[in-house]
């Protein structure tokens, strides 16, 4: 349970285990306890050992934002979330809510380390370094952690395959948790960030349209088969005068594609997109759909169907 705002009467430490939901330093707790009385709280269980050094004022099992304090104070000095647990911290939705990632500045040592001596329940802690933190990528937070832009940077370039990387930028952004532009404003000053070059193409991607990550696969699909660029996310009011999204449009050739995900397998999700479908093909543009498992399965031949849409409809691959 986190600790009770503490009264007019509270002395500093109680403060500071309120701030710091109820996780303490040993050097903090004995700037105003001396060793025997905090011995004598580890020993009577009403404190518990968490670490090294590290300590609960409480005995019960650890919270989600304790675990987040342990992780940091147990790094030390300039530790902050970072990655998917600071994205997770500033409400990126579906990202992996363990290990714990924790950025410390790369003077500390070289390398990267999972820490280690920690309570049988808490998350496993992932320690990352940087030569390369200003201030503008620090969000005030407790506990401290990286900005959102930041922390999607970190969280793509340390996800375990290109696929993972492009679906924490993804979320971030159709999730409204952060522009495309503040991604690359992260880039800019991080010249050795891995993968920097498939984030900056990802985040390219977002910014013209494509936010799911079905359309970025079909935007790279169209690049790599040399078909022109489709407008993405054009707005669109249906028969009953209610708002549409298209997926992907070519206004030139008035062709339109649709990607559908999982959910359009549903019944009145399917008879929904029939209604759809018939609104475009009465407006006298043409529709093709693909499920998006095919778009990342079969790349080849979704772009030999659209090309064949387009020249079609007028459009000649060498004009």
């Amino acid at each position: 349970m986190p600790p009770l705002v503490p009264d007019d009467r509270a002395d500093p430490l109680e403060w500071l285990a309120f701030a710091q939901a109820g996780v303490l330093t040993t050097a903090q707790a004995l700037t105003v306890l001396t060793e025997g009385t905090l011995r004598g709280l580890v020993r009577s269980r009403r404190w518990r050992s968490v670490g090294r050094g590290l300590l609960l004022s409480g005995n019960g099992r650890l919270t989600r934002t304790q675990q987040l304090w342990v992780a940091v104070l147990a790094c030390g000095r300039g530790a902050v979330l970072a990655g998917p647990t600071a994205a997770t911290e500033a409400g990126v939705r579906g990202l992996r809510p363990e290990p714990l990632h924790v950025l410390v500045p790369s003077t500390r040592r070289s390398g990267r380390t999972t820490l280690r001596g920690l309570p049988l329940d808490m998350a496993a802690v992932v320690v990352h370094r940087t030569s390369l933190l200003p201030a503008d990528h620090l969000q005030v937070g407790r506990p401290p952690r990286t900005s959102t832009a930041r922390a999607l940077v970190d969280a793509a370039s340390w996800a375990p395959s290109t696929r993972a990387a492009q679906e924490v930028l993804a979320a971030g952004c159709q999730q409204r948790r952060v522009l495309p532009e503040e991604i690359t404003a992260v880039l800019d000053v991080l010249p050795r960030a891995p993968r920097r070059r498939l984030i900056r193409q990802t985040v390219d991607d977002i910014a013209g349209g494509a936010q799911a990550l079905s359309e970025i696969d079909f935007v790279r699909l169209c690049r790599r088969a040399g078909l022109p660029a489709p407008d993405l996310q054009e707005r669109r009011t249906d028969t009953t005068g209610r708002t549409r999204w298209l997926d992907a449009y070519w206004r030139e050739w008035r062709i339109h594609v649709e990607i559908d995900g999982a959910h359009h397998m549903d019944v009145r999700q399917w008879a929904a997109d029939m209604q759809r479908q018939n609104d475009v093909w009465t407006t006298g543009d043409r529709i093709l759909r693909f499920p998006a498992w095919l778009v990342r399965a079969h790349p080849d031949q979704v772009a030999d169907t659209v090309r064949r849409a387009l020249v079609a409809a007028g459009w000649r691959p060498d004009s």
